[in-house]
């Protein structure tokens, strides 16, 4: 079994600060799980440009609001507290804070930790 809290992860390697979002890793790959799970909170005012090509994520907004807009459809998405959206397309989008968003967001495969957004706005896949 694994238990972790929150605490535990603030301020060590697995917590990762970038300008437009804040993750706290609490599931990795090397938990074994098949997936990993974060806690992301997106900056209030941000927009970010993002393409998960070699990841699926699934994203629950627990607190705060903003929007989330597919580029290739111009489709766009409020989100608020109790909102789902599941990226299982890859779909390329912009994910916009117009307050704080925390956001608890499941990846497959499952992130080592270190991903950040590279050039074309996705995480690589790392060992």
């Amino acid at each position: 079994m694994i238990v972790k809290n929150i605490d535990e992860i603030i301020g060590t390697e697995d917590d990762i600060d970038e300008k437009n979002w804040r993750s706290y890793r609490l599931l990795l790959k090397k938990d074994g799980m098949g997936f990993s799970f974060h806690h992301t909170i997106i900056k209030e005012g941000t927009e970010t440009y993002i393409w998960y090509k070699n990841h699926l994520e699934a994203v629950y907004c627990i607190r705060g609001e903003g929007e989330i807009e597919v580029i290739e459809k111009g489709d766009i998405y409020p989100i608020k507290s109790g909102t789902l959206y599941a990226l299982d397309g890859h779909e390329k989008h912009y994910l916009r804070a117009t307050s704080e968003m925390h956001m608890m967001c499941v990846f497959n495969p499952p992130c080592t930790g270190r991903e950040v957004h590279d050039e074309d706005g996705s995480y690589p896949l790392l060992d």
